[in-house]
């Protein structure tokens, strides 16, 4: 029923989340949690996009001569 991929995907947001909830643990600026916990965010959606095949690659362009 389900495949490996799909269970590495679930185990990497099962650690992902648990790693969100370590940095909200941590005595610092809430600002500079807010910005952490956005990028680590966006990072996640980008790369589910590109795991599912709706994205493409990114920064893999190539160099200009």
């Amino acid at each position: 029923m389900f495949t490996p991929t799909l269970i590495s995907i679930i185990v990497t947001l099962i650690v992902i989340g648990l790693l969100l909830y370590l940095i909200g643990l941590i005595p610092m600026d809430g600002t500079i949690k807010q910005i952490i916990r956005v990028v680590v965010i966006i990072a996640v959606i980008v790369w589910l996009l590109q795991s599912f095949g709706l994205l493409g690659p990114i920064g893999h362009g190539h160099l200009m001569r």
